[in-house]
Order: C-alpha cells, then structure tokens, then sequence
C-alpha cells in the first residue's frame, strides 16, 4: 500500500491505526485487513513510526524486531511522550520476563490471521473509552453521595443536584454499556479497578 493510498482515507472514519512492521508486505497485508473499518497508516520501520506518531493515532500494531529503532524503544516513547493510543506488539518474539517492564495494551504472536487481528483492534479502541467513563463516573458518584449526606435539605432539593444526578444516571448508563461489551479478562480487570476506587471512595 503506497503513502498515498493510506493518506487518501485518512478522513473516512473515526480511529486510526498505525501499523508497524519492518517487513512490507505483511504491514500492507494488515492495512487491508483494517481500511474498511479504520484509518490506516504504514511504517516499515521504528523511525517512520515514531515520525507517525506526530498525528493522532488511537491504535498501534507494533513489531517488536526492526533493524533502527526496535519495536520497545517506540513504545517506550510513546508511552514517555504521553501520547493517548493503545498498543499492541504483534511479533514473533516469545514474550519473556522483560515484557513486564513495556507498556503494551496486548501481545499478539505471528503469525496472525485476519480474524484475530480484526478483534483484537476493536477490543483495543472499547478499551479506550474505559478509563475516561470509570473516572467520571466515580468522581460524579463521590460529588453525590457527599452531596445526599448534607443536612441542609435545599441542597439535595437543588436544579444543581438534580443535575448531578441527571449526570450519574448517564455515566452510569455508559458504565453498563462498555460492561456489557467486555471479554472475561477485561470483565475481570475493571472489576478489580472498580473495587479498588470503592474502597477509596470509602475510605476518603
């Protein structure tokens, strides 16, 4: 896929992906694996990523060996540049005890067929709705439960309060929504999230 052909759909939807990996046809292959559904963008090596990055980009596949900057050293950028995308290594490297230390969202081994790539994508763009969503909500539930223990009654009889509560009912709604879309292992994570923000909201 030409620099051309993937700049030409930039536009046309609503995430974009970068693919990253040092052996061309097989980032073109998961280019057009993805454009129905995504923007896409190619690099064929560390250096043409990192000049990527400069764009907004939701969704990294990042090989992990390429000869210039490896796939490690990308990652560690964007995640010390702050940049807001999820990432996933998708590579034949057997993952060892160093992946503990990278900041990858998920791990893929090659080779990886068309299906597996497609889901894991859409898992990876739900998961980035998840920490705004669970933030809000908690920082909105927290605003309301200190609200409903005021003694003055004008206070939860308020247009402000009932606005409040107006807000918590959609974040709630939206909590339930991306509840409902998630795997058993993210299922499982958030659960572990939403006890440990309980008990903070508690004890606070």
């Amino acid at each position: 896929m030409s620099e051309d052909d993937t700049d030409a759909t930039t536009d046309e939807h609503e995430y974009t992906v970068l693919v990253v990996d040092d052996e061309r046809g097989l980032a073109d292959l998961y280019a057009i694996w993805l454009e129905d559904d995504y923007n896409v963008r190619t690099a064929y090596n560390g250096s043409e990523a990192l000049d990527a990055l400069e764009d907004g980009v939701d969704i990294v596949l990042l090989d992990r060996q390429m000869p210039d900057v490896s796939g490690d050293e990308v990652l560690a950028d964007v995640r010390d540049r702050g940049i807001d995308c999820r990432v996933a290594m998708v590579t034949a490297v057997e993952p060892e005890l160093d992946i503990i230390d990278l900041g990858f969202d998920d791990y893929l081994r090659k080779p990886v067929d068309r299906e597996t790539l497609l889901a894991t994508v859409e898992r990876l763009v739900r998961r980035s709705t998840y920490d705004a969503t669970v933030t809000d909500f908690f920082s909105t539930a927290r605003k309301h439960a200190l609200l409903s223990e005021s003694e003055d009654p004008s206070v939860t009889e308020s247009e402000e309060f009932a606005a409040l509560e107006a807000e918590l009912d959609d974040l709630q709604s939206e909590l339930d929504t991306v509840v409902s879309d998630f795997d058993g292992a993210d299922y499982e994570v958030l659960f572990r999230r939403l006890s440990t923000s309980t008990d903070d909201t508690d004890d606070g």
